[in-house]
């Protein structure tokens, strides 16, 4: 059967039905099809349409398609053309004709943004649970190395020591940004377009506040001709998506870095690698890889839409169809990508000796010393070419920091006065140089601290404001 076609004279070829048909995959809608269609039984009761004894009995029914379609046969041998159809063609076996009141005053195109909206909700809901889950595990994965010196790198170069707790708190604050950024799109999600007829807004008066409380929206959208035409709240989570996606390839990328022979810091767990068909001694990264590559794909789902939506016409047009391949692979993969990082950040460690050793055999101390000397009087661009010239003596000489000493330092230049000596030894030695950066914000080791307490009581703050379906 068909929602369409009193106009036509034939049906459509059996080649724009293979091209133009969406059950192979939007039939993932069905329980907010049913849902949403329950809701709108209900309204149709309040205008008159239905009796409370037929309202009654297609709510039924509904509910007991919604427990068939759970059952692999569902689905089997169905040609409809979508998932709409489908839930109306086995509303009438049920019902008979009762089953065409459903649609009196209800657009496909307000019922296809229904749907999704009610999808997308859950699933951004879901993906929020799985984040902060992830973020939890990033800190405990710094709590459990609190003291742990690292480098920090510019150009990929080693330039200041840093604790490892701030440098896995530097992703915190990039997932903290993610989460609210699918705290914003459900906010955008969370509208309800039904009522809004094909276009123009309903023939009939449905209450849209008492149907948005029924299926449990914030608010109802303001123009029925933006509501038809409207993806950006699909558009909202694919960019949310995107971020998270973005941020977890570039930790992905850090911790296969930090992980191979060449850097060794890390080691990852036997259940997040895998090994080679040929080289028995391999043991590879795969499950980062995986994650690294999948974000590629969650990116060209946002731009797969934003390239669908930039030149349609006002109001609704079949391109829009295009939106939910893109959108549901993307929620496919933002999740299990989260997923995966949990379990490669709870098996990972951190060999602390491997890091320390590299900051201690390294000129990451370079800008300590150069601001010593500003606090001593010295200006800071005449400190940084004293300590410049220090650095490339040492490169020449093969000295390392910790190979000078105060009196060394002194002899070197007249502005290492005597009586910075003891200091700046002392500054020789990585740790000593992170006191002077307890700044909010910085990695001076109580700044980290407070940091760190922060940011498991915003986390607990983010499990409190955890949206209701």
């Amino acid at each position: 059967m068909k929602l369409w076609g009193g106009r036509f004279a034939e049906g459509p070829s059996e080649v724009f039905e293979r091209f133009s048909g969406s059950l192979h995959f939007d039939r993932r809608l069905i329980g907010a099809d049913i849902r949403g269609s329950q809701a709108f039984a209900r309204a149709l009761e309040h205008v008159g349409i239905l009796t409370a004894g037929e309202r009654e009995q297609l709510v039924a029914a509904f509910d007991q398609l919604l427990l068939e379609s759970s059952a692999p046969e569902f689905f089997a041998g169905a040609t409809d053309e979508d998932v709409h159809t489908v839930v109306i063609r086995k509303l009438k076996e049920k019902v008979g004709a009762l089953a065409e009141k459903i649609h009196t005053g209800r657009s496909r195109n307000e019922q296809v943004s229904l749907d999704t909206r009610l999808w997308l909700r859950g699933e951004t809901e879901a993906v929020q649970a799985l984040l902060v889950d992830f973020m939890d595990a990033l800190l405990r994965l710094a709590s459990r190395h609190p003291h742990a010196v690292v480098p920090g790198y510019t150009h990929m170069r080693r330039a200041q020591a840093v604790l490892w707790p701030h440098y896995i708190l530097a992703y915190f604050e990039m997932f903290a940004r993610d989460w609210q950024r699918l705290q914003q799109a459900h906010e955008r999600i969370n509208v309800l377009p039904l009522g809004s007829g094909a276009l123009a807004g309903s023939g009939f008066p449905f209450d849209r506040q008492e149907m948005a409380r029924d299926l449990g929206f914030a608010s109802v959208t303001r123009n029925s001709m933006d509501v038809s035409g409207d993806r950006d709240f699909v558009l909202d989570f694919l960019y949310a998506a995107s971020m998270i996606m973005l941020h977890l390839s570039r930790l992905a990328e850090d911790w296969i870095l930090y992980s191979n022979e060449e850097f060794g810091w890390l080691h990852l767990a036997d259940g997040v690698t895998s090994g080679s068909s040929l080289m028995p001694q391999k043991k590879n990264p795969d499950s980062l890889e995986l994650i690294r590559g999948k974000s590629g794909r969650v990116i060209g789902s946002l731009n797969a839409l934003l390239f669908t939506m930039k030149g349609l016409p006002m109001t609704y047009n079949r391109d829009m169809q295009e939106d939910k391949e893109p959108l549901f692979d993307a929620v496919d993969q933002t999740a299990m990508s989260l997923a995966m990082a949990r379990a490669v950040a709870d098996a990972v460690s951190l060999r602390e000796a491997v890091p320390a050793a590299a900051v201690e055999d390294s000129w990451v101390v370079a800008a300590d010393l150069a601001e010593a000397l500003a606090r001593n009087g010295t200006a800071f661009h005449q400190a940084h070419r004293i300590v410049g010239r220090l650095v490339l003596e040492s490169v020449q000489s093969g000295r390392k920091p910790a190979d000078w000493t105060g009196a060394q330092l002194i002899a070197f230049a007249p502005e290492f006065t005597a009586d910075m000596a003891a200091h700046l030894a002392a500054l020789m030695q990585p740790r000593e140089g992170m006191k002077s950066r307890e700044i909010p914000g910085g990695t001076g080791p109580q700044a980290v601290a407070e940091a760190l307490s922060e940011a498991q009581n915003r986390l607990r703050a983010m499990r409190g404001q955890a949206q209701q379906p």
